[in-house]
């Protein structure tokens, strides 16, 4: 694709801009073949996600139901081709798009093309070129893909190009994947709903009503309606978790400087106070999995030498002949969760509590406001500056959350040398002083071992109602203690108001702050009715470099609580 040449730097307005790429972004859309129907937006229902199956053929509606693991097995088996695989996600990422507004282009010349070469290739030599051949692969907007236009939801960025692909795409690549879509984030990236002024708000496919989540919210959305089933988002907050539980799909993300960020654009490169990380979103825990242990098996730290050298570790080492110890959050005693949301978790530690396998403890969560007010310090060390000019060059409006989290965020200071380096000892305070509580779970075990993981909502409740995300605490707790989390589907949702009236708020129920007032208000306001079929979702958390323990034990997990490990198609 061309670079665009309406941008700010040219003179046009950032009205114009934003026209112009969602012209491009339509353009490419029209070039998938047979297209898909355009829908009036009363065409459209509450709950998408049965559309595909009255627009897509027999054949794309199986291939885009089956699970990253098995497409593997399918294309290298010849029963299916790169090529036919790749339409069937081009055609139903479009689709996609026109329910959720989650692309900002779809890339069908470059992505048939090296289909085409896949297939060719295995024609030729019999075998596949790598672990993810004939695999597509969706692609968070602010990682850069050769000689196309990155912003990262800025319109002032407009008409910055990126020089080669994002080196976790050149690994991807690698492994015979096939770049085909790219999807929305929001402004700033610093949201954990998507809408810019670039593209608009991106919704929820279970529920038009409710957000998609962000920042990788077009990752969310997409993988939702099965237009993609793995895609690469980030997170510093909660931005691969966050959409991923609330389209409920599986996310991870892994311990910071283990899978590579080189060639992603944001602003306020170089801070590094917190740090955030590339990551998975996918139907499947094995997708998550697959992503991860293929990154690290081609060693990014040779490229890209800040990430710790560390080969990735044989899950089934983990738990071969003991007990998994869980701690569990139900409540951070800053918000309290929605009914759905502690439902969920009280019936699934009742279903471990069962198992012969698991050993169930009481998680008293520490200071969770503290840590919400040392990571919201050090978000913006410049007062978030960079972020205010970036958005400032264009005249764009301030959308309503990036407002929230800069403007109006009592935490945020512009630090000097020394305060900054205050801040961080008091991360590394915070750091510690976790460790020590998770150390002294040991002593309440038969055999002197600490919890190995804790269980906790991944949220104040499911998907939140457009512009309400307004609390970070549940997935950026994980970021400050920089441990590794995976989200994963409860195979549930919201439905009648009667199975959550055990759960309610009692009456006269006393909010634990102004956060859990707020949320509070929009349950009384909406209740059970207002986020109909929203997916209920949950998060597991480890300590710092114990990935791979992570995924044995959301493995265990799923398993001991009859969970599936992959999204029903």
């Amino acid at each position: 694709m061309a670079p665009a040449i309406v941008t700010i730097a040219n003179g046009a307005k950032w009205q114009d801009v934003a026209a112009d790429r969602q012209r491009h972004r339509d353009a490419t859309i029209e070039e998938v073949r047979p297209p898909v129907p355009e829908f009036r937006p009363e065409e459209i229902p509450l709950n998408t996600t049965a559309v595909p199956k009255r627009i897509l053929t027999e054949e794309e509606i199986k291939i885009t139901s089956t699970d990253v693991e098995n497409l593997v097995k399918k294309i290298a088996s010849g029963e299916w081709s790169s090529t036919a695989v790749t339409n069937a996600f081009l055609r139903r990422a479009a689709l996609a798009q026109k329910l959720t507004n989650c692309i900002t282009e779809l890339l069908p010349r470059r992505a048939l093309d090296r289909a085409a070469e896949l297939d060719q290739y295995l024609a030729t030599h019999k075998k596949p070129i790598g672990p993810l051949h004939g695999i597509p692969i969706s692609v968070k907007e602010h990682n850069g893909l050769k000689g196309e236009d990155v912003n990262a939801g800025f319109v002032s960025w407009v008409g910055k190009v990126s020089e080669e692909d994002a080196l976790i795409v050149q690994y991807l690549w690698e492994a015979g994947a096939i770049p085909y879509a790219r999807t929305t984030q929001p402004q700033t990236l610093m949201q954990i709903e998507t809408i810019t002024n670039l593209y608009g708000t991106t919704v929820n496919p279970h529920n038009t009503t409710l957000t998609a989540g962000g920042s990788s919210g077009g990752e969310g959305a997409l993988i939702g309606l099965r237009g993609s089933v793995l895609g690469i988002g980030t997170d510093i907050g909660g931005s691969i978790r966050v959409p991923a539980a609330n389209n409920g799909i599986f996310g991870f993300k892994p311990t910071t400087m283990r899978l590579p960020t080189a060639g992603w654009i944001h602003a306020m490169v170089g801070a590094e106070a917190v740090i955030g990380t590339t990551g998975p979103l996918s139907t499947s825990l094995e997708g998550l999995r697959l992503f991860t242990e293929m990154i690290l098996h081609q060693k990014p730290w040779i490229k890209q030498p800040s990430l710790v050298p560390l080969d990735w570790k044989d899950e089934a080492s983990f738990f071969p002949d003991r007990k998994l110890r869980v701690g569990v959050i139900y409540n951070d005693k800053v918000v309290r969760p929605h009914p759905p949301v502690l439902r969920a978790i009280t019936e699934l530690v009742e279903k471990l509590e069962k198992s012969p396998n698991v050993e169930v403890v009481n998680w008293e969560p520490w200071k969770h406001d503290l840590a919400w007010e040392i990571i919201a310090k050090i978000y913006f060390s410049d007062a978030g500056a960079e972020v205010k000019a970036a958005v400032e060059a264009s005249e764009e409006p301030w959308t309503p959350l990036a407002k929230f989290i800069l403007h109006e965020n009592p935490h945020v200071r512009e630090h000097t040398i020394p305060t900054l380096w205050d801040a961080v000892c008091e991360r590394d305070a915070y750091r510690t002083k976790y460790a020590q509580l998770w150390n002294e779970t040991a002593k309440s075990s038969p055999d002197g071992r600490p919890i190995d993981v804790i269980l906790c909502p991944a949220g104040p409740g499911v998907a939140p109602k457009h512009g309400t995300s307004r609390y970070w605490a549940y997935t950026s707790q994980w970021n400050l203690l920089d441990y590794p989390a995976i989200i994963f589907p409860t195979a549930d949702a919201v439905g009648e108001p009667e199975r959550e009236k055990p759960f309610e708020y009692g009456e006269g129920y006393e909010p634990l702050s102004e956060s859990d007032k707020y949320f509070y208000d929009l349950w009384k306001q909406h209740g059970a009715e207002g986020y109909k079929d929203a997916p209920i979702s949950l998060q597991l958390v480890s300590r710092r470099f114990e990935d791979e323990k992570l995924f044995r034990a959301a493995q265990i997990l799923l398993e001991e609580a009859g969970l599936p490990a992959a999204v029903p198609a």
